[in-house]
């Protein structure tokens, strides 16, 4: 089942990835959704883009140049901690899951994707 416009309208989501391509086809996931998409490929311009909006969540590459997704996920958690973050990687066996909860993740994505994973997991995100 994926969000109904009125869940989904107006709320913005943070979309983090240094893949110019995993940012194109994401966002444009996101907007089918009906999300409002914010993206950049950089860690440190994704915490200055997340202080400076009203985000309903986050979904973040861990492995980035200069600030990985760990380091994102912290600094947003010290500004929000009830933000809610999907980590989306394709490395899944660097992190073990209690290390990832540990930094505050809040759910995981293997990429690649596809809109119904992608939309499985932003449900399970928001109902927790």
């Amino acid at each position: 089942m994926k969000p109904t416009q009125n869940n989904a309208e107006k709320k913005t989501v943070l979309f983090v990835d240094d893949e110019k391509m995993i940012l194109e086809v994401g966002s444009l996931m996101l907007q089918r959704l009906g999300y409002n998409v914010l993206t950049t490929s950089d860690g440190q311009e994704a915490i200055e883009i997340f202080k400076n909006n009203k985000v309903a969540f986050v979904i973040l590459d861990m492995r980035m140049p200069g600030m990985n997704g760990d380091e994102v996920c912290l600094q947003m958690k010290k500004i929000k901690p009830k933000i809610k973050i999907l980590l989306a990687s394709g490395y899944v066996g660097f992190y073990s899951e209690d290390y990832l909860i540990s930094i505050g993740f809040d759910g995981f994505i293997k990429k690649p994707y596809d809109l119904k994973q992608l939309t499985e997991k932003i449900e399970d995100l928001l109902i927790e």
